[in-house]
């Protein structure tokens, strides 16, 4: 008897047209899903807090909708973005450095990936040219055009130069397998040393520099170098190895941003 005729044999059942329509759809609109239950506290947060506390109605209430949804498609394209490329190309990177074995060529490239997604990354951006407008309106800085750019551009540059440096520490301490704590404690002793003798109208920009940097473009190359390398790299464990670079990008910032306002 034919497998195919013996009814004892069980067969997997093909599925219909419809059954593969419905998979596609709930594949495709997952990410939407998941989007929209991770931005489904913030609106209810606001929503009570208008509503029921202070008894004011939604200002421009669709404007704010269409706003919110604007931002539910491209976070869920953001994610999506990141499982298809970001987090990938950086962990293939990481382990074609290691393969070719040239400790420099990988510590540039650290280097210029933390410079360049710094200077890219939208909220420096936005909290530099803040910065540069109040500084200006407090008289630190001339009114000009000219020199708020220059004060921003300056800021922006400061910060980058602090996460490349970072991601090669970071970088270094993974292959050389050093204790990542004893250099967020060391970083962190000199960032309060720092603060006594920084301008206190730098502090606060020094402070929150650390807060931005680690955002949208940074974090999941930083990541995925870091998980990457700790993969490749006979004798690390990624959950121990792998993590920690982020927090270096953090950190430096705030000792280069005080350091700026030393010099400026």
């Amino acid at each position: 008897m034919h497998p195919a005729d013996n009814p004892l044999v069980s067969h997997p059942q093909k599925k219909g047209p419809l059954k593969i329509f419905w998979s596609k759809v709930r594949k495709a609109t997952r990410p939407l899903i998941e989007s929209a239950l991770a931005l489904l506290p913030i609106v209810l947060v606001i929503a009570f807090f208008q509503l029921i506390v202070l008894h004011q109605p939604i200002p421009r209430m669709g404007q704010m909708l269409w706003g919110v949804l604007l931002v539910l498609v491209g976070l869920a394209l953001f994610m999506r973005g990141l499982q298809m490329a970001l987090f990938p190309i950086g962990e293939e990177m990481a382990y074609n450095f290691v393969r070719k074995g040239n400790l420099w060529w990988l510590l540039l490239f650290a280097f210029t990936l933390g410079f360049g997604t710094t200077v890219a990354e939208p909220a420096l951006i936005a909290i530099s040219e803040e910065a540069a407008r109040i500084a200006a309106s407090g008289q630190v800085i001339g009114s000009s055009a000219e020199a708020q750019n220059s004060y921003a551009i300056g800021l922006r540059l400061t910060v980058a130069l602090a996460v490349g440096v970072a991601l090669v520490i970071g970088v270094f301490r993974i292959l050389k397998g050093w204790p990542v704590q004893y250099l967020i404690i060391g970083g962190y002793f000199a960032v309060v040393i720092m603060t006594f003798f920084a301008p206190p109208e730098i502090i606060g920009i020094a402070y929150d520099s650390g807060g931005v940097t680690t955002s949208t473009v940074t974090v999941p190359l930083v990541a995925a170098l870091g998980i990457g390398l700790a993969h490749t790299i006979h004798g690390r464990d990624p959950l121990i190895d792998g993590f920690g670079l982020i927090a270096f990008a953090s950190l430096t910032p705030m000792i280069f941003v005080m350091a700026y306002g030393m010099l400026y």
